[in-house]
């Protein structure tokens, strides 16, 4: 096993954050307050706390993926870079999103908002990967 970079798994974090900011901002904002509705879900007391929160837990994760990386080793990685977007989609396609969608179907909340969040996941967990890739 290689060591981790910790480099990356704060620029992984960063880009994750990045996209949050894009997805829920201009891309899908709008799409979700329509779904979630003024009150209850659409309301965030303090942006500041939950990006915080967000970034820690994102955090978690960068940390895990690059010690999955580390496992890898870097030798493997240069000659199959491909492996850095198929384990970090991976990830998200086979852990994430199917635990956000058990979760959002047992509350019954809308296939829409499923969608939506579904897809942030896939797309922050893809740019964790692209992170990873340009500073391994």
């Amino acid at each position: 096993m290689g060591p981790v970079n910790w480099l990356a798994v704060v620029i992984a974090v960063l880009a994750a954050l990045a996209v949050s900011a894009a997805w829920y901002g201009p891309l899908f904002g709008r799409a979700r307050l329509e779904v979630v509705g003024p009150g209850g879900l659409g309301i965030r007391r303090s942006p500041g706390r939950t990006t915080a929160i967000t970034a820690a837990l994102l955090l978690v994760s960068a940390t895990m993926m690059g010690h999955m990386f580390a496992r890898v080793g870097a030798d493997t990685l240069a000659v199959k870079w491909w492996l850095y977007f198929m384990m970090s989609g991976g990830l998200a396609i086979a852990f994430v999103i199917p635990s956000l969608w058990i979760s959002y179907t047992q509350q019954r909340i809308s296939t829409r908002l499923a969608l939506i969040d579904g897809g942030f996941w896939l797309s922050a967990y893809l740019s964790m990967g692209l992170a990873f890739f340009l500073l391994g």
